[in-house]
Order: structure tokens, then C-alpha cells, then sequence
């Protein structure tokens, strides 16, 4: 069975944390969607430069590539928008997304506690600014990311299983 999933959300959310130990849950791959972009999307980031859609699009292909190319696998990825999500789709039809929810107030605690990252606090607004959930019409759930991680993932379970399997299939996730 397939897996390809995408853990959303902005800056600070949880995305590789969650991403990373949902991976390993499910035994499949996972990629931080911030390894995949190009040198000159991470450095106008560290100048504190938001970026655009003429910068996103061709990522949002890459992560979308990625996730096509395997057939068990996590990509961590900020999937900010709609037509972000759309973009991922159109390379992966079968992703599944996984929204977190997080406050803005833990947001930005949470990037003011990992000064080293590409990724400044300052952009924070901007992200939020972008930020469209899910929309009933898409794939995927949105899960409370305060909750302690081993509860986020066996609640991403549980739903991915509800989400991803067919009546009467028996096939398991793992």
C-alpha cells in the first residue's frame, strides 16, 4: 500500500519532528521539505526575505517529485496555501496532508528557541499572513500539535487509517 504524506504547517509548527516520528511509526521515508530547497530560497530566508510564489512553485514541484518517486514516505513541508497543496497534488495525486495546529504565541516560542535555524523568527507574520487550512474538499485531517508527540502520531494514525482505507480493506498503514 502507498504512503505518501505530507506533515504541513508554518514555520515552527512541528512539521520534521512530527514528520520524522511518523516516518519511523509508519516505516517510511522522511524527507525535511527545507532540504529540498534551492540555495537561493534558503539564503533570501536568512536575510529575513520573504519568499514568493516565483520562488515556491518550483520547490512545491520538487516535494511533489519526491513524494511520487516512493512508495513510503513523509516529506515535512509548509504547504502554506491552497494552490501550494494543489501544486504537490498535481505531482502526487494520492498525498495525504496532515495539518498541524499550533498557537501563534507557541509558533513563535518555538523559533525563538532555535536561533541556528535558516529560517527566522521575523518571517513568522508573513506565514501566517499566507496560511490557508485544509479545505473540506481536500485529503487529510488536522491534528492539535500541543499534544505530547507519541499522542500526535497514534491520533495521525488512527485517521490516516480511516482516510486511506477503502470499505472492507483490511490493509494495514505499517
Amino acid at each position: 500500500m502507498s504512503v505518501r504524506i505530507v506533515v504541513m504547517g508554518p514555520s515552527g509548527s512541528g512539521k520534521s519532528t512530527v514528520g520524522a516520528a511518523l516516518a519511523e511509526d509508519l516505516g517510511a521515508r522522511f524527507v525535511d521539505g527545507d532540504d529540498l530547497h534551492p540555495l537561493t530560497n534558503v539564503q533570501k530566508m536568512a536575510a529575513g526575505i520573504p519568499l514568493d510564489d516565483d520562488d515556491r512553485m518550483p520547490w512545491l514541484r520538487v516535494v511533489g517529485r519526491t513524494l511520487a518517486a516512493e512508495t513510503r514516505i513523509v516529506v515535512a513541508c509548509s504547504a502554506l496555501r491552497r494552490h501550494y497543496r494543489d501544486a504537490i497534488r498535481a505531482e502526487a495525486p494520492d498525498a495525504v496532508f496532515v495539518e498541524l495546529g499550533v498557537a501563534p504565541e507557541t509558533l513563535a516560542r518555538r523559533l525563538g528557541d532555535r536561533p541556528d535555524h535558516f529560517m527566522p523568527a521575523a518571517l513568522l507574520d508573513s506565514q501566517l499572513d499566507a496560511w490557508e487550512p485544509l479545505r473540506h474538499d481536500e485529503v487529510g485531517l488536522r491534528v492539535d500539535a500541543a499534544l505530547p508527540l507519541r499522542r500526535e502520531v497514534a491520533a495521525i494514525r488512527k485517521a490516516l487509517i480511516a482516510i486511506t482505507r477503502a470499505p472492507g480493506d483490511a490493509q494495514s498503514l505499517r
